[in-house]
């Protein structure tokens, strides 16, 4: 008579416990390695909003929305939810927060530009307002545009940790690519603040490549405000305009 044993073959874990375990570890550890769920630091983004904020209270009032402190109060007022989501797991308000607080200084930086362009043939400016009112702008320019490279890059800080490793995003880094580097490797602020650096200043990509249109599309539109700022005090300087 043939056996229940010989027709269904107990699994060697069930004859060894220890052997069980070891499989169990492996699994878990396996599994915190693909899901490595490391946060970068946040202080990096809370300086550079405040400082975009800051750096746009400088600017004369007949080139800024509205009275100077306002733009850093409402600033202020959206980073603190926004931190507060963060630090309780609630993701998506996290994401919308960023996005609002990100949101509303594009449109005060481009509402400043407006004004710039629009006041510099009347030469109702003073040089060096007019010159550090350029500087603002250019440098708020920068900040902005890390910012939303950050937020947006493979859905945003939170999707990117979520795996080890930065495998497919909209930007190509060099760390992807090069022979020699490490697999989990992962970018932060910094490296978006980097290619923004790049782009106002060398009105194109440097060693990081665009992929995604709408990346190309932001990396154009911040040469091209980079770009304006640079032509507008050149031609100021020279006194064309």
């Amino acid at each position: 008579m043939i056996g229940l044993g010989s027709l269904f073959p107990r699994s060697s874990f069930l004859h060894n416990p220890a052997g069980l375990g070891l499989h169990y570890a492996l699994a878990v550890s396996n599994n915190s390695k693909t899901n490595k769920n490391t946060d970068e630091p946040r202080w990096l983004v809370l300086v550079a909003t405040l400082a975009a904020a800051l750096i746009y209270a400088a600017l004369p009032s007949n080139l800024s929305v509205g009275p100077r402190w306002l733009l850093l109060a409402v600033m202020v007022a959206v980073v603190i939810p926004t931190l507060i989501s963060h630090r309780a797991g609630y993701h998506t308000a996290d994401k919308m927060l960023g996005y609002l607080g990100t949101g509303i200084l594009t449109i005060a930086m481009m509402w400043s530009l407006g004004l710039l362009v629009a006041v510099i043939p009347k030469h109702e400016i003073e040089p060096k307002i007019l010159l550090r009112s350029a500087v603002a702008l250019w440098v708020t320019n920068i900040l902005i545009f890390a910012l939303w490279y950050w937020r947006l890059d493979a859905g945003g800080p939170h999707e990117r940790r979520k795996i080890s490793g930065h495998r497919a995003g909209a930007f190509l880094f060099p760390q992807m690519v090069r022979a020699g580097s490490d697999p989990a490797w992962a970018p932060n602020f910094v490296d978006y603040l980097f290619l923004a650096f790049n782009t106002s200043t060398a009105l194109s990509p440097a060693d990081t490549a665009a992929l995604s249109r709408w990346a190309k599309i932001l990396m154009m539109i911040q040469a091209t405000i980079s770009l304006a700022v640079i032509a507008l005090l050149a031609a100021r300087a020279v006194n064309i305009l």
